[in-house]
């Protein structure tokens, strides 16, 4: 994966850098856009992935346990003592359809316990060592759809994620006078490889082409006024700035990169 914007090779140099969720789509982006400005780059997944990287530390963990959480917890401390950027990007949704009230007690439970008690856990763990040292930097990936919340099964999803907006934002409030900026980027419809794949599959059950099915999911979610989907590295980047001393006074805010889907408030 490469990007087309420009990197300064030393912005990171030494940072210890976590992020959940690394080895696909836009933890993927983030993973690559990390290692290209100096850090040190781990990340987590369930499964190891397909082409590993021997300049990444990678922790196999499933954070939707709290087993999982204390495996990547306790394997961090071995290796770095701590770290300077942590980015919780891990986030999914088990539901494949439905109405709301298709969502059993262990659903809800299972969506809870990965979008939202992942970061709480890692956060908990970590941040207290960056307040100590006077610095450091937490990002929360989530959604738009936290502030557009859908009536089916994907209900849960979006209220996990507006969950953990809250929540970032107190721990934002927490952390900021030790040092530590805690901020959360809510990306729209970005087309990862999995979201690829929905695009080809659209256009193969339905009989249309790849661009016809891809704006008819843009139809579907509402539009997106610049008329595309996002890229993985464009959320990458806007990461890497909130990461860097250029986004020194940006703290407890909640950043949305989805081509202006989400209505002007």
């Amino acid at each position: 994966m490469t990007s087309d914007f420009p990197v300064d090779g030393r912005e990171f140099a030494g940072k210890r850098t976590l992020i959940t969720g690394g080895t696909k789509g836009l933890g993927a982006a983030m993973a690559q856009r990390f290692l290209a400005s100096g850090a040190k780059v781990a990340v987590t997944a369930r499964g190891r992935p397909a082409r590993g990287n021997d300049s990444v530390l990678f922790v196999r963990a499933d954070l939707g346990t709290v087993a999982g959480s204390r495996t990547v917890i306790d394997r961090i401390h071995d290796a770095w003592g701590g770290l300077d950027i942590l980015i919780d990007n891990v986030g999914a949704s088990d539901t494949t359809g439905g109405s709301f009230a298709s969502l059993s007690d262990e659903v809800w439970q299972s969506i809870l316990e990965v979008n939202l008690l992942s970061a709480v856990r890692l956060d908990r763990a970590f941040v207290p060592g960056m307040m100590e040292r006077g610095s450091g930097v937490v990002i929360h990936i989530g959604t738009i759809w936290h502030r557009l919340p859908q009536s089916d099964a994907a209900l849960a999803y979006c209220a996990a994620k507006a969950a953990l907006s809250t929540y970032s934002k107190g721990l934002a409030k927490a952390a900021a006078p030790q040092g530590v900026r805690v901020n959360m980027v809510s990306p729209g419809f970005i087309e990862t490889e999995a979201a690829h794949g929905w695009i080809m599959q659209i256009a193969g059950s339905e009989g249309i082409g790849e661009e016809e099915a891809r704006q008819q999911i843009i139809a579907r979610s509402g539009g997106i006024p610049l008329g595309r989907t996002g890229r993985p590295e464009e959320i990458a980047e806007l990461v890497a700035f909130l990461a860097s001393d250029r986004a020194a006074f940006a703290s407890g805010a909640d950043y949305f990169l989805d081509g202006g889907a989400f209505p002007a408030r």
